[in-house]
């Protein structure tokens, strides 16, 4: 069973006069008073006598009194912690009677359960370090978190760049009707030879149409004038008419070709090419944008994955309060970071956090509890009450949600039926050889 504090009486520590208290064993006690009465005090005198030596206060005797310290603690595991005497000896007493030291105390009392400043002061991500070194989950959760963090800033680059790449290739110029490739001039030329060396043959074949037309003629007129050789030039005329006619029908099927469309592309050669690399440019553009977005898409992917696994991870740890986790590094408490949340819920966190540190350690205590309402004070009462710890409290106030109210030292009426008056130190008769 975690350790509590069953009751506590101290005497001429610091403001303190004479104070006793039996605090409830869960839920919130509250130590009241005006500023100045000796609230403090007492949260400062128990953890001296708990957490040892090095939670002395500097002016630990009470200003104006001759006689040291008298401090008392019984905890629920039946010890009795004393400090008495000039020097403030340690006393611990167990229940058969048995003494013992500091050792004893360490091991169910967790520093930062009577120092919680020291755990509310941190930053948030060394808050979230300390949840995490109790659940034993911090080493391969910094793994995940620095893969996706990696990750993260990768996508962070590549979606910059797929973005750039669509921006420029939107507003990126495109030409209609050019050719898909760049063209060349010496292939152009070539081309352009090869139709005038065409149509250089097409005028021979020309040419000769005439020549055999004069052939013919020249042969028709000897047929007339050389009656002789009639038969003869009738069968060289019959075959000339042959050649002439199927020469005719060749020639009359030719087609010159037009090379306007070659010249007019060798002289705007470098204006179409120009457009043809801008349309090139704006489809590469285009390509790479779209391999910019899809490398952005597989990478948000891993990240959801990290995150799934951050979170199977952190739901897989025992964790000391349902919806603590730590997110990029800090704490959060349903969903919230430490500053967003409500004084309740960072009390609530900080004393499970600091009972997961030590579960032998049953109580906490805290200070400046004015900061919070009385709404959230019982709220936080109900949830110490229902987790069955034990918290002692001090609050600049004199109402009815105190549990004692201390007055220049002593207890004044107290609130509570479990609070004990301790009658001034003048009334107490003190013997030779006693504390």
């Amino acid at each position: 069973m975690p350790v509590k504090i069953n009751s506590l009486e101290f005497e001429n520590v610091k403001r303190i006069k004479a104070v006793a208290l039996t605090p409830a064993q869960s839920g919130l006690t509250v130590i009241g008073g005006k500023n100045g009465q000796g609230k403090t005090s007492v949260l400062d005198t128990l953890a001296w006598v708990l957490g040892g030596e090095s939670y002395k206060p500097s002016e630990a005797t009470r200003q104006g009194s001759v006689i040291p310290p008298d401090l008392k603690v019984e905890l629920s595991n039946g010890l009795i912690v004393e400090r008495k005497g000039k020097n403030s000896t340690l006393k611990v007493t167990d229940p058969s009677g048995g003494k013992g030291g500091q050792q004893i105390l360490n091991q169910f009392v967790e520093q930062l359960a009577i120092n919680l400043p020291k755990f509310l002061n941190q930053s948030s991500k060394e808050k979230a370090s300390t949840l995490l070194r109790i659940i034993g989950v911090g080493d391969k959760l910094f793994e995940l978190e620095n893969k996706e963090k990696s990750i993260y800033d990768q996508r962070t680059a590549i979606g910059r760049i797929a973005d750039q790449k669509k921006k420029f290739a939107t507003e990126m110029i495109t030409y209609e009707g050019v050719p898909l490739e760049p063209l060349s001039a010496a292939e152009l030329i070539k081309q352009q030879q090869e139709i005038l060396a065409k149509n250089g043959e097409n005028q021979r074949k020309r040419d000769n149409v005439y020549s055999l037309q004069a052939e013919r003629n020249r042969l028709a007129e000897k047929v007339n004038t050389l009656a002789e050789e009639l038969e003869k030039y009738t069968e060289l005329l019959g075959k000339a008419c042959e050649d002439f006619e199927i020469a005719s029908k060749s020639a009359e099927q030719l087609q010159n070709e037009s090379t306007e469309e070659l010249e007019k592309n060798i002289i705007d050669i470098d204006t179409i090419n120009t457009k043809i690399r801008a349309n090139l440019e704006k489809e590469k553009a285009e390509i790479d944008a779209e391999s910019y977005k899809k490398q952005y898409d597989t990478m948000s992917g891993q990240i959801e994955q990290l995150r799934e696994e951050k979170m199977m991870l952190l739901k897989s740890a025992n964790l000391p309060l349902s919806g603590l986790s730590v997110e990029n590094g800090e704490l959060t408490y349903n969903g919230f970071k430490w500053d967003a949340m409500s004084g309740a819920d960072q009390l609530k966190v900080s004393t499970a956090i600091v009972r997961k540190l030590n579960p032998e350690c049953g109580f906490v205590l805290l200070d400046k509890l004015e900061q919070m309402d009385t709404d959230t004070l019982n709220e936080f009462g109900n949830w110490l009450e229902a987790e069955g710890l034990q918290a002692i409290a001090t609050r600049v106030s004199t109402g009815d949600e105190c549990s004692i109210i201390i007055e220049d030292g002593y207890v004044v009426t107290p609130v509570s039926e479990a609070v004990h008056k301790v009658q001034p130190e003048t009334q107490k008769q003190w013997k030779e050889g006693e504390f």
